[in-house]
């Protein structure tokens, strides 16, 4: 689903200028320029999420300018929010400067003059993550906002952190979504987004009951994916943790069709699951494993895993290890010699 563009096809000469088209075609026009055009170098991909576009760069280093003339010839009328993965950029946009950053996000209006510059990292190039998304779309006033433009959002704690991991997830697992999945994705973007910055502005009451409903569950879902390997991690130590009832929980977990402490369960299972099929892994006994992601008891864990999977964990490891063998040598394993769990 991605629409992936590369620098490769196109003659030294002329890749800053195919960039710059790149850019104003995906984001906005600017003018570009780089100290070094002739050995310049970027890739692109882009996804659509719906009314919602997660892009990718990776690019050499570069200044840009919107000026008032780009805006007037050409405005989507957009919030943009980039995220530095690689590398460090800067952004300028109303009276309000970054200043060089790196693992941090930046908001912009398209509507707006802005400058930027960005530097390589060690292997030369800018990596970035931007959401572009109508401006009409954002659930807070625009006055408000624009006090967030061209300042930095730690992308390292809060709600931040978890904007940040999405949009790299977004960049790693969007293209092998459905289109359905797709649209749902660019809802729960929109909503991280507007959770995000509305916690910077302390406006979290603008913000509609679905919305924060749904950016509270990305926040119990990551804090859930960091501390599956505590055995003390209950739906009520959940529940404490962002600060509302078990009750409510487990009515948000409803919703999607399961209880706390399944969804955790699942979760530990397919991380034990992942562990067990590993190369890398098979000196790791099979309890050691189950105790890495919370499960301190033994005789639970080969019942539940058998439960979820149709085999013991040893089972399981022993057919993994089959299979591996089986494609590293591109021969199948021979049908009726070892019939393997079936796998959901």
């Amino acid at each position: 689903m991605w629409s992936r563009l590369s620098a490769a096809a196109v003659p030294e000469a002329e890749r800053l200028d195919w960039f710059t088209d790149v850019v104003a075609q995906e984001l906005v026009s600017t003018a570009i320029r780089s100290g070094r055009p002739g050995k310049f170098w970027a890739e692109a991909s882009v996804l659509d999420l719906g009314g919602v576009q997660v892009s990718t760069f990776d690019f050499s280093s570069l200044h840009s300018r919107r000026t008032a003339a780009h805006v007037r010839r050409s405005d989507p009328e957009q919030y943009q929010i980039g995220l530095v993965t690689d590398g460090a950029m800067s952004l300028a946009q109303n009276r309000s400067d970054t200043g060089l950053f790196s693992g941090d996000m930046v908001l912009w209006d398209t509507s707006l003059p802005m400058e930027s510059l960005a530097l390589p990292g060690d292997d030369g190039l800018i990596r970035a993550v931007t959401l572009s998304f109508p401006r009409d779309a954002m659930p807070l006033r625009g006055a408000r906002v624009e006090r967030l433009l061209a300042r930095r959002i730690p992308g390292g704690h809060g709600l931040g952190a978890i904007l940040a991991q999405y949009m790299r997830s977004l960049a790693a697992h969007g293209a092998d979504c459905g289109p359905a999945e797709l649209n749902r994705l660019g809802t729960v973007a929109l909503d991280l987004v507007g959770a995000c910055l509305a916690g910077q502005l302390g406006a979290e009451d603008e913000l509609s009951a679905e919305a924060r409903n749904r950016a509270l569950m990305e926040r119990i879902n990551s804090f859930i994916d960091h501390n599956l390997g505590d055995p003390q991690l209950t739906p009520s130590a959940v529940a404490a943790r962002h600060g509302i009832s078990l009750r409510w929980l487990q009515l948000l977990f409803r919703e999607q069709g399961q209880t706390v402490a399944a969804g955790i369960r699942q979760r530990r299972l397919e991380r034990c699951r992942a562990d067990l099929a590993a190369p890398g892994l098979l000196t790791s006994p099979v309890h050691a494993v189950a105790r890495r992601w919370g499960f301190t008891n033994p005789a639970v864990f080969s019942r539940t895993f058998r439960e979820a999977y149709g085999a013991s964990p040893t089972e399981f490891r022993q057919w993994a290890v089959r299979e591996a063998l089986a494609r590293k040598i591109n021969e199948p394993c021979t049908p009726g010699t070892s019939r393997g769990p079936v796998r959901p």
